[in-house]
């Protein structure tokens, strides 16, 4: 006994269950139906933070209008909640509405309603709220529109039961203003057989606008959403509704009535009476439901372009690419294969520059190992130069200066013996040694010349390439000399540099070239001289020929003095030497202060 009065004691003490009654102005087994009571208990109960108790029952609207049905549904209605006091009456649509505030003193006289409406100008009865989604039918065929701006004729299709004809009637009256551009024709109260025969023969350039179908002209009763398979099955045209409950059964879209904000935005004020607040004081609220939606699979199947696509439609259905759906794999495998082509592009660069610096390197030892060959060859012939020299200098003292020295000496003598015995003789012998002193003079001084012309620097550059030309003009070979702009003053390194490459080029051309005419070229400005000499000989090829110690030493003097030489011979045209030699302004200044 005592136990049974502690579980009694626990019941009292547990806070009551809220009671909420659905009246739905649909069938039992309407989408909308189905949503509002999977979802509107759902936020009930996350709302209040319990449990609550909830019922719906279900207007059959094809008898509404029969009063004897009404009066037997509200003596269910009482029967089944005889002494059940409910915290909250929905109604569903005007409808529900309308046999709420018709029976609401016998049913449920104290329960506060909460409705949901589609009319703009609901009356709102006694201790009750609501929500006010005005139905908006024009939407769509505005989206179609933009969809498809070709379009000429819109074929409504609705069914004959009671909703079906108030469904129309609301198309008729919101979609008139489209009628100045377009054909609009209502498909309504036929047979479904002849309504799909109809359907499949529209015109080109028409679509489908699907209303409702709860009963077609035959009598025959459909659930609204197996009737929209039905047409978008046989129809040859694109076809459209206004509720997002059709979405997904071969619509291409429309501005739809989002069913589930429609039961978010009625569970707000239900919650509010649930709390405790009168129904009278919580205002009504008017909303739009409205959001346009396309199935991205139906305007791949008609042809719609996606660039005609309005701003801030939802597309559904959308196919991803494998672009959108391994996109991050992509980036990340593309990033991957950029840091190694990277890696590998920069080792690429970096062998690059090696093998340029190892091509370098060798180039710079070959050119190391050539300069010293040549340094080498160079030395041996300097060496072999100097003893030639000293051969030729000691056979011209021998030869030349010697033997005039020792006819002197023996031309003194005799004078010395016939001065005494005959004038005349002596006379003679004293001229002939004048003679042979002249001669000794001018050998010497042409020997002395050749070593080194001291008088250069007297003279300057132009007068002693005169006197080269007098030297080597013989009656095989005739030597001429031009020259022009050629500084008064002039560095004597510079000078001198010219003036023996002049010489080694007519040395040249007088001993291997067999030439008859050598031009020798000298033209100046203010920072260079050029000088050329020219000859009409055999000539040579450069790429064969070996380089003479002359050519050998042209080089290096030019070298020397920052300038440049060119070479340019062929078998049987000749040979052209042509030395450029710069003189900077300081060496002018340096030579004129000299």
């Amino acid at each position: 006994m005592a136990a049974t009065f502690g579980r009694v004691q626990d019941v009292a003490a547990a806070p009551l269950q809220k009671q909420v009654l659905v009246l739905h102005s649909n069938r039992r087994d309407a989408n909308i139906s189905i949503v509002v009571d999977r979802e509107l208990p759902r936020a009930l109960e996350q709302g209040l933070q319990q449990n609550i108790d909830y019922y719906s029952e279900y207007l059959d609207l094809s008898r509404l209008s029969n009063p004897q049905y009404q009066a037997a549904f509200r003596d269910f209605l009482r029967l089944k909640y005889s002494g059940q006091c409910f915290d909250v009456v929905v109604a569903m649509n005007d409808e529900a509405l309308e046999f709420v505030d018709a029976y609401r003193g016998e049913l449920f006289p104290d329960a506060p309603v909460v409705f949901y409406s589609s009319r703009a100008g609901v009356r709102r009865v006694a201790n009750s709220t609501g929500v006010v989604a005005p139905l908006n039918l024009s939407g769509t065929l505005t989206l179609a529109t933009q969809l498809q701006p070709d379009i000429r004729q819109v074929f409504v299709v609705s069914g004959a039961a009671v909703t079906d004809q108030a469904y129309e009637r609301i198309a008729r009256s919101q979609l008139r203003p489209f009628e100045s551009r377009l054909a609009v024709t209502y498909v309504s109260g036929l047979s479904a057989r002849e309504l799909e025969v109809r359907l499949a023969r529209l015109p080109e350039r028409s679509i489908v606008y699907f209303l409702i179908v709860a009963q077609d002209g035959a009598g025959e009763n459909f659930h609204p959403l197996d009737y929209v398979d039905r047409v978008v099955a046989v129809a040859n045209a694109p076809t459209y509704c206004w509720v997002n409950s059709a979405m997904g059964h071969g619509i291409v879209g429309g501005s739809l009535v989002n069913q589930r904000a429609r039961v978010e935005s009625l569970a707000a004020p239900t919650l509010r009476v649930l709390r405790g607040e009168r129904a009278d004081s919580i205002p009504m609220k008017v909303v739009d439901l409205n959001v346009p939606q396309l199935d991205w699979r139906q305007l791949r199947r008609w042809g719609i372009s996606e660039a005609r696509i309005p701003a801030a439609t939802l597309v559904l259905f959308r196919e991803h690419s494998a672009w959108d759906r391994y996109k991050a794999y992509i980036l990340g495998a593309a990033a991957l294969v950029l840091a190694q082509s990277a890696l590998i592009a920069g080792l690429l660069v970096q062998r690059a520059r090696r093998r340029q610096a190892e091509a370098r390197l060798r180039a710079s030892q070959s050119a190391l190992r050539n300069s010293y060959e040549r340094i080498r060859s160079l030395g041996r012939r300097l060496l072999g130069a100097q003893e030639a020299e000293r051969s030729r200098l000691a056979r011209e003292l021998h030869d030349d200066i010697s033997q005039q020295m020792t006819i002197l000496a023996f031309d003194l003598g005799m004078l010395s013996r016939c001065s005494q015995y005959s004038p005349p003789e002596s006379e003679r012998t004293a001229a002939q040694a004048l003679d042979r002193v002249e001669a000794v003079a001018k050998s010497l001084r042409d020997l002395s010349h050749r070593l080194h012309p001291a008088n250069l620097r007297l003279i300057g550059l132009a007068a002693a390439l005169g006197g080269l030309q007098r030297e080597f003009s013989k009656e095989t070979m005739v030597v001429t000399l031009t020259h022009e702009d050629v500084p008064a003053v002039l560095p004597h390194d510079l000078m001198l540099c010219l003036f023996r490459i002049a010489q080694e080029a007519l040395h040249n051309a007088a001993r291997h070239s067999g030439a008859r005419t050598v031009s020798v070229r000298l033209s100046g400005g203010t920072s260079a001289l050029v000088l050329t000499v020219a000859d009409n000989g055999v000539g040579f090829d450069l790429d064969v020929a070996p380089r003479g110690l002359g050519l050998m030493s042209m080089g290096e003097r030019v070298e020397e003095m920052g300038g440049s030489l060119q070479i340019r011979s062929n078998p049987g045209h000749g040979t052209t030497v042509e030395v450029s030699v710069p003189f900077p302004q300081s060496d002018m200044a340096e030579a004129k202060a000299v």
